[in-house]
């Protein structure tokens, strides 16, 4: 089986241009076949005010009502992924930017509504990936937002760490494939004051010692969520850290494993 390497970047990453540049920098030097994912929810927050439109947020989960869907499909689908699809052929890196309308690549369901109404939020449901492995075939790197469908004509907000490991594990069928989520911090911390105090290596058992210790929480625990998701349903590797993992295996950043 052929190596793939899905890659997730942040939006930390999005907002700081040189950080981004210096991203697509290395991304674009990975040899083999890739797959970038993305979000951007600071630059569509900006957008909203700029529009004096409400940003609603709940447990720092963003509530997609029908104009907030509109700026995220904008920013998300239009300004974030064209910039970034831009600046990889400036680095003759072939790609061609997604949607998981694209091609049907990514169905989801409008998100059922139990305690809170998150709005037009989608969960997948069912990843196609023919179209993403013919242009893999042809060498073409594939960049993914963080819209998907319901295919019946309606756009979802879907969380991009989600759909990160949705779209690793269905690859993971026909590659052996590594899912890199790269932020702003070197891992997953041991104190979240020593940006060198990385936890090396998370399985199952230390992850609850580590939550029942409140050392994991808050925005990690659905991104760990997430990677534990992906290493039990195919993915060989899982990776949490700075863009600079990808390259130098002596850098510091968490594996996530069984």
């Amino acid at each position: 089986m052929e190596q793939l390497k899905v890659i997730k970047i942040g939006g930390h990453i999005i907002n700081d241009q040189q950080a981004l540049d210096d991203f697509l920098t290395t991304f674009t030097a990975i040899k083999g076949l890739k797959v970038l994912i993305h979000g951007g929810g600071k630059v569509a927050t900006e957008l909203a005010h700029k529009m004096n439109l409400e940003v609603k947020m709940i447990d720092g989960r963003r509530i997609t009502d029908s104009e907030t869907l509109d700026i995220a499909t904008m920013v998300y689908a239009g300004k974030v992924n064209k910039t970034i699809v831009a600046k990889l052929q400036a680095k003759q890196c072939n790609a061609i930017g997604f949607t998981g309308a694209d091609g049907n690549t990514i169905l989801s369901k409008k998100r059922d509504v139990e305690e809170v109404d998150f709005g037009y939020v989608g969960d997948v449901v069912k990843v196609d990936t023919e179209i993403v492995e013919v242009l893999l075939s042809r060498k073409r790197t594939p960049v993914f937002c963080a819209i998907t469908h319901d295919g019946h004509g309606l756009l979802l907000n879907t969380n991009a760490d989600t759909l990160a490991a949705e779209l690793a594990i269905a690859l993971a069928k026909n590659y052996e494939t590594e899912l890199y989520y790269c932020f702003e911090k070197k891992g997953v911390l041991q104190n979240v004051t020593d940006e060198n105090s990385v936890i090396k290596n998370i399985n199952l058992e230390n992850y609850q010692d580590l939550k029942s210790q409140g050392i994991i929480a808050d925005g990690m625990l659905p991104k760990l969520q997430n990677c534990f998701h992906a290493i039990q349903n195919g993915v060989k590797k899982v990776c949490v850290g700075l863009p600079d993992m990808l390259q130098n295996s002596n850098s510091l950043f968490t594996t996530i494993s069984n």
